[in-house]
């Protein structure tokens, strides 16, 4: 009986060191994102290319504002690690933490796009066909598909379009034709397949989006 109850009391004892063990092989939660850290670490270093409510007014520059934070959040990482390749933006990445990139694109998230418009007539209609049904004589997939009829994106999974700068639009569809962008297999396959024109035509349509 004295060796039974030996036996139950260690039980007792171990059964709470247990329990803690295997709440600490349980993987935390991220914190919850810092809106007022995001915006201070956006105007410490992404301002002057992307302006202070992420929608640059510079065309070579991306709007950032209403942007899925998740999309963001990848983007910032891959080019930290190379894997989208971009001198200027490896070097702004590689002194922001990941809790740094989280607080940030949460705060762009949280900042209203400004709208855009496009600006050539001729290439308008050609642009919708493209975005909107895809050129199935040649394998491209409607854009549509992925970043929706008004381009919104899917959170999480595509990225927003709507309202981007044409020539910003341009320069990341030509980076995938030839792999300079190799970081979506998925964009690489598609723009491979356009032209020049084609390109300029549904990068101007997406401008006009809302």
């Amino acid at each position: 009986m004295k060796l039974l109850a030996s036996l139950l009391m260690a039980a007792a004892l171990a059964a709470p060191a247990l329990s803690a063990s295997a709440a600490d092989a349980v993987p935390k939660a991220p914190a919850k994102p810092d809106l007022v850290q995001g915006e201070a670490k956006y105007a410490q270093i992404c301002v002057a290319c992307h302006a202070a409510d992420g929608n640059s007014a510079i065309a070579a520059n991306p709007k950032l504002a209403q942007q899925h934070p998740e999309y963001l959040v990848k983007q910032l990482q891959e080019f930290k690690s190379g894997k989208r390749a971009d001198p200027v933006m490896q070097g702004m990445a590689a002194i922001l933490t990941d809790e740094d990139m989280r607080n940030v694109a949460w705060w762009l998230a949280s900042k209203p796009a400004k709208e855009g418009f496009a600006k050539d007539k001729n290439l308008v209609s050609l642009g919708e066909r493209i975005y909107r049904g895809g050129l199935p004589d040649r394998a491209i997939a409607a854009c549509a598909g992925c970043h929706s009829p008004n381009g919104a994106g899917i959170p999480a999974q595509y990225p927003r379009l709507a309202g981007q700068h044409a020539d910003y639009t341009v320069k990341q569809l030509n980076d995938f034709r030839v792999a300079k962008r190799g970081n979506s297999t998925q964009m690489v396959d598609v723009a491979a397949k356009l032209n020049d024109r084609e390109i300029q035509a549904v990068s101007d349509y997406i401008a006009g989006l809302r």
